[in-house]
């Protein structure tokens, strides 16, 4: 091999590993972006909604004067970064890998036996069964979940255990980490320090304690996992709800503030978001050359669009919003869970 060729392919691994980045970075941001969306997005989501006593609709109407603008802003990020290739973005795909793919997708299509086509239809409709049920809530999450590792190990004809076992391998990793978390806001719960910053942001106005729940949130979820911050946090609202400190309608705005600023702002760092550290501590990130610092670097432009729209929507749009949602039948004040 020349030394011509070496250089072409090497030009050509790199493209690909700055696609794969872009890929894999716009899919993370793509789970903060729908994930604030919806109960089941994430997991605080639904220690809020529980919290708050909202159902799927419900939660998804509360916090649409958020999230939809959100969503819009983040998605012309996107197109900006890809057209212009800002941080980063923008490598397109080589055309000789492009090329490798396609043929093996056409011999793979080819070889594919009956049985394999059943399997893939199969784990579609496990798929479908996934979203429809976490869509209606027919049941716990936990429980959704165990019936489709039950279906799809069913239905796929998976029956040796250490072939299942391969399937958590990746997120072993993830799971120590999550460990560590659990174990840092343990002492945080424990200590009380969340405390001073409750105490001195109830002392606000109560249009002012939006902002400065949302701006507090974000800051530690940046730093700190975001599903551990906004249980703490709605947690202490509930708190001061109960001993009178705010009122129903207020406690309602907070919830929405709290899961916005816990979800937007946390993409800024790997720490935040669950999808980046596993995307971090998978085993691709080293052969796609996506370290820390590049991750940060990558998700700025997000997390200043996210978080800037966001703190504007909580600032002028949310109330307004739910009032007039309120106002048409939309939404109902619920009684405290």
């Amino acid at each position: 091999m020349t030394a011509i060729s070496r250089q072409h392919y090497r030009e050509v691994l790199e493209q690909f590993r700055g696609f794969l980045r872009s890929l894999m970075m716009h899919a993370g941001v793509g789970t903060a972006l729908g994930g604030v969306m919806t109960m089941v997005g994430e997991p605080q989501n639904l220690i809020i909604a529980k919290a708050a006593g909202w159902h799927f609709g419900e939660f998804f109407l509360r916090m649409a004067p958020v999230t939809l603008p959100v969503m819009v802003c983040g998605l012309l990020t996107c197109l900006l970064v890809e057209k212009y290739r800002l941080f980063g973005y923008g490598e397109p795909l080589p055309p000789t890998v492009r090329k490798v793919l396609q043929e093996f997708d056409d011999r793979s299509r080819a070889q594919r036996s009956r049985q394999e086509r059943l399997r893939l239809i199969a784990q579609a409709l496990i798929g479908v069964w996934l979203i429809v049920a976490l869509a209606f809530h027919l049941a716990e999450v936990g429980l959704i979940g165990l019936s489709v590792i039950i279906l799809a190990t069913t239905f796929t004809g998976v029956t040796d255990e250490h072939a299942i076992g391969k399937a958590f391998t990746e997120a072993l990793p993830f799971t120590a980490l999550l460990t560590v978390f659990f174990s840092i806001v343990a002492v945080i719960i424990d200590q009380q320090l969340f405390t001073p910053v409750i105490e001195f942001v109830l002392q606000a106005s109560p249009h002012a304690q939006l902002s400065l729940f949302y701006l507090f949130n974000g800051l530690l979820s940046s730093i700190s996992d975001n599903v551990f911050v906004g249980t703490v946090y709605i947690n202490e609202a509930k708190a001061a709800l109960e001993h009178g400190a705010i009122s129903l309608p207020q406690f309602e705005m907070l919830a929405v503030a709290i899961n916005t600023g816990t979800n937007l702002p946390s993409v800024a760092t790997p720490n935040g978001q669950a999808a980046f550290l596993f995307l971090l501590t998978s085993a691709l990130a080293p052969l796609i050359r996506l370290s820390y610092g590049r991750m940060v670097w990558m998700a700025l432009p997000y997390t200043i669009v996210l978080t800037l729209v966001g703190l504007l929507c909580v600032e002028f749009t949310l109330m307004p919003v739910t009032d007039w949602l309120l106002a048409h039948g939309w939404l109902v004040t619920p009684t405290l869970p």
